[in-house]
């Protein structure tokens, strides 16, 4: 131990005084500590703070907050986060329910800033740090958005209108930071205030209107240079970021403000995927990490020994509990929601992470929170960061419980199966080894249909000069593939049109070349998505599926398709937006003469009587798709990738369907549920991506998620 001490000793100074020691720690941190808490079940930003408080100056000392390098990375990640949780609000959503989004937006913005004041003048604080702390508590962070999505219930009005309120709370919050915080600068007359809200408007018109218009124009012009529009976005960042400051208001307002700006000019694009992927796995992080730093670990503990500071942290996460569910009853009042929408919307705005840690750190840096708020916000995060979701996993199911019927025949099922009905699938060709199950595939989808045909398509990447020896190369290569892809489409009986694409990029040629060809189905190989390069810059799957206009069949196929008979498609009884799956896999069990074996994962505390109900829920959704009954398995777990695997032992194939994903704010956890699918299940597997809506091209403010995962089969399932 002395000799642990001695060499901190001589450490110390070095971090201390060289910026890159400093960031090798904190990218250390990152890397190592995160995997670590979520490995015995704790969130990875706990380990974050954790490791701030053990290397901060009241632990190691090998940190510190008041460093210009720390400083700065926490100033970027504290700009970065607020960015991200404006750039996540669903601005379509809130169109949908102006109103009634405005009317819960004031009642959960009202009740939890009145009884947060009068807390904060309980216990000591002036009025302005009072109302600042009010203003904690009204905001809220969409932490459980993934949930109400993978359970399809995301139009749902209770969801509608939380989400819709989330642009009200966040904004009204910042709003009284702002002024807090000039208050706070000195002498403040009404006149001062007036102009203070003035330029704040202002402020926020020009951004919302001018970032819009500007991201706009330069996306358009830019075309495909997602390394142009990447810088564009940070510019845009800090840019607003800078000017809130110049005109006497927090960075972190501009921020968020910028975040509702490129909303609708990112869409769900890849670029948007690249900007909260950085943020996420770096600067996002460290914020948490610095957060950890300024923990005083004596005093949060001495806290809890004396019964004003318990007395305080008490009062603030019961109060923001009890605020919060009374603002949700009042809107349940008023536009009479019943008891489960009335719990969904408490649950969803429960959670205090993004806008709350933000500015209660710009509070405590401003002289307006002393360390014990602080240290009762990080508890107040804590809890309802983990009550939230817990109570929306409980509630969200039963939104959907009688939708099935009704709303099926309303959704836009992408896959068809209609005879009569033209049906090109388009093939890329690039490795032999996986060629000729892939255009098996492809035949046995196409060959019924009056007019089916399959595109087997090379992609050679262009050069600058077109007589370069390594494009002879690729095409001749190119040629010898499509040849044999036209062989195997004669064996099995359609018509095989092939096609070499020259372009500057592989996903992007693939894309092109279905557009043209007026593809229904692209068959792709199972692509590697493992590596650091794959999750930043993604593969070339990955940006086929941003891109696409038509459905997408990834494949790893360990068999020839003629021989997949037994088919297993995990499907959740309580949404019809998974239907098309089915339908392709009766589709393929038709050909093949097999059967489709329909599973839904349910709680492992599920009654038999649920059960029940749950069966019959599913034999609806295959009467409704396919006009017959189907197999159906109702299976109780807790763990939907492992008990998917553990079935799959019995089946030829499991079918999955590909939902979006979001990273929620503050969200630090990449998960790759995909490839522990490849890792457990030992049979073929098709993972079917969806095309991007409408609204994730831009066309409206909409971003639905994106993830290729199982986590839609059962609410209460971990990532």
């Amino acid at each position: 131990m002395v000799q642990l001490m001695a060499l901190l000793a001589t450490v110390n100074p070095l971090i201390q005084g060289e910026p890159i020691v400093a960031f090798v720690v904190l990218l250390a941190v990152i890397l190592i500590i995160p995997p670590i808490f979520e490995r015995i079940q704790l969130p990875g930003l706990v380990g974050l703070l954790a490791a701030g408080v053990i290397l901060g100056p009241y632990g190691l000392k090998l940190l510190n907050s008041d460093t210009d390098t720390v400083n700065l990375l926490s100033d970027i990640g504290l700009v970065y986060l607020m960015f991200v949780a404006g750039l996540e609000i669903e601005l379509e959503q809130f169109n949908k329910t102006r109103n009634r989004s405005i009317g819960f937006g004031f009642f959960t913005f009202i009740v939890p800033l009145i009884t947060g004041t009068l807390i904060g003048r309980l216990f000591g604080y002036g009025w302005n740090s009072a109302i600042l702390i009010g203003s904690l508590l009204a905001s809220h962070t969409l932490l459980a958005y993934p949930i109400v999505s993978r359970l399809g219930v995301v139009n749902s009005e209770s969801v509608t209108v939380t989400i819709g309120a989330t642009i009200f709370t966040d904004i009204g919050a910042l709003l009284i930071l702002a002024i807090c915080v000039g208050v706070k600068s000195g002498e403040f007359t009404l006149a001062q205030l007036a102009f203070l809200f003035g330029s704040l408007v202002i402020y926020t018109i020009v951004v919302l209107v001018g970032l819009d218009r500007l991201g706009r124009l330069f996306f358009r012009h830019s075309g495909d240079e997602e390394g142009n529009q990447f810088l564009f976005i940070l510019l845009a960042v800090f840019l607003a970021a800078v000017g809130a400051q110049l005109i006497g208001i927090e960075k972190i307002v501009g921020a968020f403000l910028a975040g509702l700006a490129v909303n609708g000019v990112v869409g769900d694009s890849p670029v948007k995927e690249k900007v909260m992927f950085v943020g996420s796995v770096l600067f996002i992080p460290i914020f948490f990490v610095d957060m950890g730093l300024i923990i005083n670990v004596p005093k949060f503990f001495e806290g809890f020994t004396r019964l004003e500071s318990l007395g305080l942290t008490l009062a603030i996460v019961s109060g923001l509990i009890g605020s919060k569910f009374i603002a949700a009853w009042l809107s349940k009042l008023a536009y009479r929601y019943n008891f489960k929408q009335l719990m969904v919307m408490w649950s969803l705005s429960l959670p205090q992470v993004a806008a709350t840690l933000a500015a209660t750190l710009v509070g405590f840096r401003e002289g307006l929170l002393k360390e014990d708020m602080v240290n009762s916000v990080i508890v107040l995060m804590l809890v309802t960061s983990t009550l939230g979701p817990v109570l929306t996993s409980r509630f969200a199911p039963k939104l959907a419980s009688s939708s099935i019927s009704s709303k099926l025949d309303e959704e836009s099922v992408v896959w068809e199966d209609k005879a009569d009905a033209p049906m090109v699938a388009v093939v890329p060709v690039h490795n032999p080894e996986t060629e000729q199950n892939l255009i098996e595939l492809a035949a046995l989808l196409t060959r019924s249909h009056v007019g089916g045909r399959i595109v087997p398509l090379a992609i050679a990447v262009g050069h600058v000069h077109m007589n370069d020896p390594q494009i002879n190369a690729t095409l001749a290569q190119s040629q010898v593939l499509l040849e044999r892809a036209v062989a195997i489409s004669r064996e099995v009986g359609v018509k095989a049109q092939p096609l070499i694409r020259i372009d500057d990029n592989i996903s992007q040629g693939i894309n092109r070349a279905s557009r043209e060809q007026n593809a229904n189905l692209i068959v792709v190989g199972w692509g590697k998505r493992t590596g650091f390069q794959a999750r930043l810059f993604g593969n070339v799957i990955d940006s086929v599926l941003w891109s696409s206009h038509c459905p997408v069949a990834i494949s790893r196929l360990l068999d020839s398709p003629k021989h997949l008979q037994r088919i297993l498609v995990p499907v959740e009884t309580l949404t019809e937006k998974g239907a098309w799956v089915v339908r392709f896999a009766h589709n393929l069990a038709t050909e093949n003469g097999g059967t489709v074996t329909l599973l839904h994962i349910c709680e492992r505390a599920s009654s038999p009587a649920r059960m029940a109900w749950m069966e019959a829920q599913v034999k609806l959704l295959a009467e409704k798709v396919i006009g017959c009954q189907a197999t159906i398995l109702i299976e109780p777990g807790d763990d939907v990738v492992k008990a998917v695997a553990e079935l799959s032992s019995d089946y030829d194939l499991v079918i999955l369907r590909s939902q979006p994903r979001r990273t929620s704010s503050g969200g630090l956890v990449v998960s790759d549920v995909m490839t522990q699918i490849a890792q457990q299940v030992q049979c073929s597997v098709i993972m079917l991506g969806e095309p991007p809506s409408p609204h994730a091209l831009g066309i409206t403010n909409l971003n639905p998620e994106r993830d290729l995962s199982l986590t839609n089969l059962n609410p209460t399932a971990s990532e």
